[in-house]
């Protein structure tokens, strides 16, 4: 999911380490995600989530310039621009899908539900790049699901559609991760959102016209708000897993349910129940060991590799 982090020890007194980096990119990434998503569910009490979704996307698009414009063309250059296309088309489905459900349920329980992405992208990575799992990743997999009915109830308590649609999403992320998780090893965090702000653009416009309604100008400033925060936590999720490994920053990932918690307070009286909270951390609990045994099992990989290079004679060390 994330480039491994810089083994170079920092040049300088004054620079942070890349891991610290990693960590501090993706605890700025959650609070910004967070807060974004706190306004996105107050806009869509006024607005339609669709229209919502598109402003998010064009005006962060705008948000973006001063960074394109500083790296000037470089910023278009991708390794492998048609892939943007695929991965901005889920991304806009994802983020429909999520804008409703935050329209319609508490924020806490749909911030739980999205960690079920990672579980889906796993799975995604045994069924379409063919990563070999064992038993151990296996059990971890099922309890993550298992927490995810413990916050969804099915035959004790009424799933509704939002519930519903947040899955839908995070399974749709799941798939923009695994691109995410190629792209991020040769294109920088800037082209990734960028292509993602070009492509998603007209199609959250095209799904937007049936319901359109012009926002007032404390509406737009809302909606430019929503946008520039969701810009900085797509850049800082970005560059998070550019400089640190996935076992390093995942964990701090967990902040958004707290934030999440905190934010639904605050804004909406919103308290979430006992189950929200233990399936949120099952769910969690078990991406995290996910995403060790992946970085373990690179390391044993690794390892071996340069045992057998030293064995055949190739090593030039000594």
């Amino acid at each position: 999911m994330a480039a491994s982090p810089d083994s170079t020890p920092p040049r300088g007194g004054g620079r942070i380490p890349s891991v610290l980096r990693g960590i501090l990119y993706m605890i700025v990434a959650t609070a910004a995600f967070m807060t974004m998503q706190t306004g996105i569910r107050h806009m869509t009490g006024e607005l339609h989530p669709f229209v919502v979704g598109f402003f998010r996307t064009f005006l962060g698009l705008l948000w973006l310039t001063p960074w394109i414009v500083r790296i000037g063309p470089a910023a278009w250059r991708s390794a492998r621009p048609l892939i943007h296309i695929f991965r901005g088309t889920i991304n806009t489905v994802s983020m429909l899908c999520t804008f409703v459900a935050l329209s319609i349920t508490p924020l806490a329980e749909v911030t739980a539900l999205s960690f079920t992405a990672p579980l889906f992208a796993t799975l995604g990575a045994i069924l379409f790049l063919g990563e070999r799992v064992r038993l151990r990743r296996w059990l971890a997999i099922g309890v993550g699901f298992l927490g995810a009915l413990l916050i969804l109830r099915p035959g004790f308590a009424e799933v509704g559609l939002g519930p519903i649609l947040m899955v839908v999403a995070s399974a749709l992320w799941a798939m923009a991760l695994l691109i995410i998780k190629l792209q991020s090893r040769t294109d920088s965090a800037v082209t990734i959102a960028l292509y993602m702000g070009v492509v998603m653009s007209p199609l959250a416009l095209a799904a937007a016209i049936p319901y359109w309604t012009w926002p007032d100008p404390g509406q737009f400033l809302m909606l430019a708000g929503i946008a520039a925060l969701g810009t900085v936590g797509q850049l800082a999720l970005n560059q998070s897993f550019r400089e640190a490994d996935a076992t390093v920053v995942l964990p701090f990932d967990y902040l958004k349910l707290i934030w999440a918690t905190a934010l639904g307070f605050l804004a909406f009286g919103e308290v979430p129940d006992a189950w929200t909270w233990i399936g949120g951390t099952v769910i969690f609990a078990s991406t995290v060991y996910i995403a060790w045994r992946e970085a373990k099992a690179k390391r044993n990989a690794k390892t071996r590799l340069g045992a057998n290079t030293g064995q055949d004679g190739r090593s030039t060390t000594r």
